[in-house]
């Protein structure tokens, strides 16, 4: 089993959206970078382990639990112009774009950014590392550990 950070606006889907949502389950829709896309698509398997954290707001962090609860598949955002995350050079007979289904298992109290970093343990986690937006991030098992360690 792997393990991801996934980064989600709590004012696009927030934890709480995604448990409320049939099944406590969400389409990750909008990642337009070729690297998260392909962590999806190459990567990702149903039932690998899911950090969601809350960017993009006032206090950032992991804020649940869940899981991958598909394979990837086309993002349908990319082929309605009404859309933010239209691409107009995105075609349904070739999607550029894809996601997958996540399924939140429980909320948890936000670990914040500074409490990820006053842990030595956690250094290495590329979330914590200068300069990395990337949606999608992967995590070493023994980050998974120490996070969900407890919880």
């Amino acid at each position: 089993m792997n393990h991801w950070l996934m980064k989600s606006e709590p004012a696009d889907v927030s934890v709480d959206d995604a448990l409320a949502a049939p099944q406590s389950t969400v389409a990750w829709t909008g990642v337009r970078n070729y690297q998260a896309r392909n962590f999806m698509r190459d990567g990702m398997r149903v039932g690998d382990g899911v950090l969601f954290y809350h960017s993009s707001c006032a206090e950032p962090g992991i804020v649940g639990i869940a899981r991958v609860a598909s394979t990837a598949y086309p993002d349908p955002t990319q082929f309605d112009p009404k859309s933010p995350y239209y691409d107009p050079a995105s075609k349904p007979e070739e999607p550029r774009w894809l996601l997958v289904d996540v399924q939140v298992l429980r909320k948890i109290p936000n670990i914040t950014l500074p409490v990820l970093r006053a842990r030595p343990e956690l250094a290495e986690m590329l979330v914590l590392k200068k300069g990395n937006r990337l949606s999608i991030t992967p995590v070493e098992p023994k980050h998974w550990k120490a996070i969900t360690a407890g919880l």
